[in-house]
């Protein structure tokens, strides 16, 4: 898997080099090269006659235009807000244009992840950090590494979609004066047409062969924001409709002709083989075409999905056993031993002397832990997929196209460019529609039914055994107060790795340190004197991947938690002192806006309190205030602030959706959810045991946007990780006590 291969090494070997010297890239722009790309434009071979590609997200026809969205749209707006800012700069109207996701190519290589695996603080601008994102940058796009995550999407392509527009634009304007003879300059462009002086309009799908003919205009310049009619404005989203009114088409929505369904029992305790099975039962059910005996489980052929999972159902099947605890407990007790030096994964950052530190003054510890938690996106796993002689086809919604490729020739015997993918819209993915479990099954029950479209649906409770979950956390802390401030704190954190166990998954596996350990441990930006930040990376324990914002999840929690208890140990309003503390102009200017928009007074009293956390996730700042009110039945949540600063806000619905949605996904999780494992296999395999937070215990939640960061941050991930800790300090505020453990209905009951 080439672009894969050692990424994680390789970036920090690049961002390394540069603050050593090594690389000087100075000062670079990913919107300069977004069109004169160094990877060639995968539109240009499929374009039909008398069609124009200008680079490779526009295309167009005599027929149609056709934007390409290069992310995936697992639910966040991709499909709507990244065609959107093309248009902007093209003059198109919603309606004048067809939107398909981007296919396997390095053209689409991400950006975005060049702040975050650049080894600085987001808040760190210094001409050092500068250069190694300039380094990891310039890798990035080398590589050609395409993928969704990480919170990238407009951070990835806020610059260089409007710079294709303007090219396409540009470009257009060029082949209209070419036709008409009209000065360029006198040349305006309106609604997908080119105005020409006389106010005669010549559409842009007329002028598609002339403009196929001429050199693109490469030099164009996007326009200048207070000219937008769309971008940064109210806008509803282009999959709005077609979604209320089941217009949209999801991948799990496909149909073929000649196609036949299939469902999968697999070995629940992940990763093992299956010993034998019996399918005698399974056989003579209705609509079974065929069992098929596959890689760790079995899978059933038949005439619907509904005949197929109730087949594979009823096959008893000996499972070869887990290699990690079979029994939860034991997980805690792996995770209580891995604070030892040979499981260390990194010492993060150390500012001051903190033995000392913590002896100058009056001693805090506290011991916080997260669970195991599932993905549990809407949309179960699924897939179509067609094997032949030369090569297979597969439609599945996923956030890798390359490692799609990749993964699915490597469980056939293929080469991954003999393997076409056409990405689908999601029904959701939390981190879900990152790993690989539909994916390799599908080729390899395609691979036995040769010729034949097989169209793979795992039931729900599948999709929940073989979900591969968030990483299970332990942190174990130590802080010092003294004349009413912070001296010390130390931050050591024992969990699972889940970006390196993701990255194993996809053939790159990395010895590095888990970056995504860190996330939430190591980024602090309060002024403690002494500090210091530790992970370690605990061993035989089920594998995990990436969850919505993914380490912040837990550390995120467990930090902010931890502040809390240190302010209050010092007799400091955990408001007041955060805003004291914060180092970073533009994070304190958050946490101000914060306190102003909740009006922030100080204890509530009658029973009723507030709880502040303020987490910087994939370079965004988001500080989030809860209310709740502790009534006779338990804990009513009722409202919530969030300031989320993500430098441009490019589309304002959206935005506030996103950012309510992560907040609710976030208390949630943390009121209700955890995985746990018994006999190896997770004993929650349906909504009814994974509860996410029911419409009557949803708060008002009032939503700001700011935008002071010099840079533009993506949203939908930070808005989760201070959640679960502005809800644990607002329950200390009414009730006085401290809850350190996910799920909080573990300790306290909610209404």
């Amino acid at each position: 898997m080439g672009v894969m291969q050692n990424l994680s090494r390789r970036a920090f070997i690049v961002g390394s080099a540069a603050v050593a010297g090594g690389i000087a890239f100075g000062s670079y722009s990913h919107a300069e090269k977004a069109v004169a790309t160094a990877h060639s434009n995968p539109l240009a071979a499929g374009l039909g006659p008398n069609s124009v590609t200008f680079n490779p997200w526009v295309e167009i026809s005599p027929e149609k235009i056709t934007l390409i969205a290069q992310h995936a749209d697992i639910g966040q707006g991709v499909g709507s807000v990244q065609p959107i800012m093309i248009a902007e700069e093209m003059d198109l109207d919603p309606g004048q244009f067809e939107i398909r996701f981007a296919g396997p190519s390095p053209a689409y290589f991400n950006s975005g992840f060049a702040d975050e695996l650049a080894p600085f603080l987001a808040a760190d601008q210094s001409p050092a950090a500068e250069e190694a994102r300039a380094a990891t940058l310039e890798y990035l796009r080398k590589s050609g590494l395409q993928m969704t995550g990480g919170s990238s999407t407009i951070p990835d392509t806020y610059e260089k979609l409007r710079v294709a527009g303007a090219v396409a634009r540009e470009t257009l304007k060029a082949a209209a004066a070419k036709r008409s003879g009209v000065p360029l300059a006198d040349i305006r462009t309106q609604s997908g047409h080119v105005i020409l002086p006389n106010g005669s309009k010549i559409a842009y799908v007329e002028l598609a062969a002339e403009a196929a003919k001429i050199p693109p205009v490469l030099d164009a310049k996007p326009r200048d924001p207070s000219t937008w009619r769309m971008v940064g404005k109210p806008m509803m989203r282009l999959d709005v409709r077609p979604k209320v009114m089941g217009e949209l088409k999801f991948g799990i929505d496909l149909k073929m002709d000649g196609m036949l369904f299939a469902s999968v029992k697999l070995n629940p305790n992940k990763g093992q083989p299956l010993k034998s099975y019996n399918a005698s039962k399974a056989q003579s059910m209705p609509g079974v075409k065929k069992i098929l005996e596959i890689k760790n489980g079995v899978a059933v052929i038949a005439t619907n999905s509904w005949y197929a999972m109730k087949a594979v159902d009823a096959i008893d099947c000996v499972w070869a056993p887990s290699t990690y605890p079979a029994e939860q407990a034991d997980h805690w007790k792996v995770l209580e031993a891995s604070f030892k030096p040979e499981f260390l994964g990194k010492e993060w950052r150390k500012i001051g002397d903190i033995d000392a530190g913590l002896k100058d003054g009056t001693l805090v510890e506290a011991e916080y832990r997260a669970p195991y938690l599932a993905h549990q996106p809407l949309e179960p796993l699924n897939g179509i997929g067609i094997v032949t002689d030369k090569g297979m086809e597969i439609w599945v919604s996923h956030q890798s196209p390359q490692a799609v490729q990749a993964i699915a020739a490597t469980a056939i015997g293929l080469k991954p460019e003999q393997v076409t993918f056409h990405n689908q819209w999601a029904g959701g993915s939390f981190g879900h529609r990152l790993e690989f479990e539909n994916v390799r099954v599908l080729a390899e029950i395609a691979n036995q039914m040769r010729g034949t479209p097989i169209k793979l649906v795992f039931s729900r409770e599948e999709d929940f055994l073989q979900d591969i979950p968030r990483q299970i956390s332990l942190a174990r802390y130590k802080g010092s107060i003294k004349n009413r401030k912070i001296v010390a704190a130390d931050l050591k954190l024992a969990s699972t790795a889940p970006l390196k166990g993701l990255l194993e998954r996809m053939g790159a596996p990395s010895k590095d340190p888990d970056a995504q350990l860190a996330a939430g441990l190591w980024n602090v930006y309060y002024d403690i004197p002494n500090f210091r930040a530790t992970s370690y990376e605990a061993q035989g324990l089920s594998p995990c991947t990436t969850w919505r914002s993914v380490g912040a999840s837990t550390a995120g929690f467990f930090t902010e938690s931890f502040i809390d208890e240190l302010l209050h140990a010092a007799g400091v309003d955990p408001m007041k002192g955060r805003i004291e503390m914060c180092g970073v102009p533009t994070y304190r200017k958050l946490l101000e806006t914060l306190a102003q928009m909740s009006d922030w007074k100080g204890p509530l009293g009658n029973g009723r309190g507030r709880g502040v956390a303020f987490v910087e996730s994939f370079g965004t700042p988001a500080a989030e205030v809860v209310e709740v009110t502790a009534t006779d039945r338990g804990i009513r949540i009722d409202k919530v602030w969030v300031a989320v600063d993500v430098g441009k806000v490019v589309d304002p619905v959206n935005f506030e959706n996103q950012v309510q949605g992560g907040v609710i996904w976030g208390l949630g999780h943390a009121i209700n959810c955890e995985l746990t494992y018994a006999k190896g296999a997770a004993q929650q395999t349906n909504y009814n045991h994974h509860e996410a937070m029911r419409i009557y215990q949803c708060p008002v939640i009032e939503v700001r946007g700011l935008e002071n960061d010099p840079k533009v941050r993506g949203v939908g991930e930070p808005p989760v990780p201070p959640a679960a800790p502005a809800l644990a300090n607002a329950i200390f505020a009414a009730t006085g006590k401290r809850i350190r453990e996910m799920p909080f209905n573990k300790f306290i009951d909610f209404v």
